[in-house]
């Protein structure tokens, strides 16, 4: 196996492993503490965060977390380990369905808020709540769900690619990262 094809399955683990972290905290944390604050905070601190979360460090991550899942899913379609691929190809759905969720529920919602305009100007923050949060805190689990689903195939795979080469005979993950 060559250190480029385990780069990209470790670095889909990784950026799979941090989005995951992010969206379950959000799930488990973040929106039930919002869903114990007024309309205008809630609305409020939506809008920062849906603007802040936009910076170098997350986007990296998230895009290339993307690009890593479908990297790692093409550097390994000839693998003749199948348990392998097939563990891979679980960690490449799962971000891709969280990438979807993203894109298809979360965006358009944080677009809604963003156009609604400074908090202190809305004249109904109370509808503007009811129409985003339930829709967005619902789809928040569904993605931290897929993306956790995401990260356990990368990691797993992750397994499986040491102890097939253990057995090989070829060097092993150490081995080569300790080569390189």
């Amino acid at each position: 196996m060559s250190l480029r094809r385990t780069g990209v399955l470790v670095a889909a683990t990784l950026t799979s492993g941090l989005t995951a972290g992010l969206f379950a905290s959000v799930s488990y944390a973040v929106m039930p503490a919002l869903a114990r604050s007024d309309d205008r905070t809630f609305v409020e601190f939506m809008q920062n965060i849906n603007e802040v979360i936009l910076n170098p460090v997350f986007m990296p991550v998230f895009l290339g977390g993307l690009a890593c899942a479908v990297a790692a899913a093409v550097t390994h379609r000839r693998t003749a380990d199948k348990a392998l691929r097939a563990w891979i190809l679980v960690g490449a759905a799962g971000y891709l369905a969280m990438f979807a969720v993203t894109a298809g529920v979360h965006v358009p919602l944080n677009y809604e808020l963003a156009a609604a305009g400074d908090p202190g100007r809305i004249q109904d923050l109370a509808a503007l709540r009811d129409a985003v949060e339930d829709k967005w805190v619902a789809w928040n689990t569904v993605r931290a769900l897929a993306n956790v689903v995401s990260f356990a195939g990368f990691s797993w795979a992750l397994v499986l690619l040491g102890r097939s080469e253990d057995r090989s005979g070829a060097p092993g993950l150490r081995e080569r990262v300790t080569a390189s």
